[in-house]
């Protein structure tokens, strides 16, 4: 019968320490106490642990690696994302190890901890906000750090990303423009870029002296979602007449369920999306949308990281923009 392969949660479970501590110990054994890496030896010895990822002998053979942490493995901007990061891995001779985290500020801490027990030269992260914990993890780590996705001033990490406020402040002047006055922000998770393109609509609505309001699911978008969406938009703001969606998935369920109600697009209904998926390209009529740059951002941030690696100079900071596309759903 094959035995059940001992992992470095058990041997944290057994020892009273984090996963974290293990991997430090396996690396690093001088970085960890004498008491704690006594407690964790013994425990290794009694359940006669051979590490494979964290072995250095294993790992000197093996290509580097680098972690990626994604909010969601059904949303094809993180494939996008993981497209460009891979373009650049490839190439340049290193591994990704990815992990998704549902969303789960909590989860993205065990996430973190899982994945810098395999020896990982660089970790990207779709987060700007992490736990407490997380943080001492990342900073323990000693290892260059990338947040993609937005905009942060956290210090010591680098970042490659676009406006997410600006954006949705842009968006939403843009469908006032056409002539819209009960205008509807469709959100998703609730996490702090859909929070950042609510604040962008929430300032513009305010600029221009109209009411706002907001329907949040926190749920991961989906056209069924969007669907379910806009009937409840109709109920709760019978005047609705432009929509705002987080996300072009979100935005072609509203556009469904308006062709399904009779709704004429855009003469009655102005609908907008964000990131600029094929999908919303391929409607009729075309979806208007924020076009964002994933690939590139998966791209520049790992072509970054591996410079850090390599301790060779390069810039840190990096804003990619977005492009609005009008479409012919405006």
């Amino acid at each position: 019968m094959k035995m059940q392969r001992i992992t470095l949660h058990d041997i944290a479970t057994l020892s009273g320490v984090t996963k974290m501590t293990v991997s430090r110990y396996l690396r690093m054994p001088h970085k960890v106490s004498q008491e704690t890496a006594a407690r964790i030896a013994s425990v290794i010895d009694e359940l006669g642990y051979e590490p494979d990822a964290d072995n250095p002998i294993v790992a000197s053979n093996s290509l580097p690696r680098i972690g990626v942490l994604i909010p969601s493995f059904n949303n094809q901007i993180f494939a996008d994302l993981l497209a460009g990061i891979e373009s650049v891995t490839t190439a340049q001779g290193f591994q990704t190890v990815v992990v998704n985290y549902d969303y789960d500020l909590q989860r993205e801490e065990e996430q973190i901890a899982t994945v810098l027990a395999f020896n990982v030269k660089a970790l990207l992260l779709t987060e700007t906000v992490h736990t407490l914990r997380a943080e001492k993890y990342l900073n323990a780590a000693n290892i260059p750090v990338a947040e993609v996705m937005g905009i942060s001033t956290n210090l010591n990490r680098i970042n490659v990303g676009f406006d997410n406020y600006q954006a949705g402040y842009d968006m939403t002047n843009m469908l006032i423009a056409s002539n819209r006055r009960c205008i509807i922000y469709f959100g998703s998770m609730s996490d702090v870029r859909d929070e950042q393109r609510y604040q962008g609509y929430r300032d513009a609505m305010l600029a221009a002296n109209l009411p706002e309001g907001r329907i949040v699911p926190n749920k991961v978008s989906s056209v069924s979602i969007g669907t379910g969406m806009m009937t409840l938009a109709r109920q709760m703001y019978p005047e609705i007449d432009g929509i705002l969606c987080t996300n072009d998935d979100l935005a072609v369920g509203v556009l469904q369920e308006c062709r399904a109600s009779g709704i004429r697009v855009p003469e009655q209904m102005a609908i907008a999306g964000f990131h600029g998926l094929d999908i919303g390209q391929v409607t009729t009529p075309q979806l208007a949308s924020v076009v964002t740059p994933r690939f590139e951002m998966g791209k520049v941030a790992t072509e970054i990281l591996i410079k850090k690696i390599q301790q060779r100079p390069t810039i840190e900071r990096v804003n990619l923009h977005y492009r609005l596309s009008m479409g012919a759903s405006l």
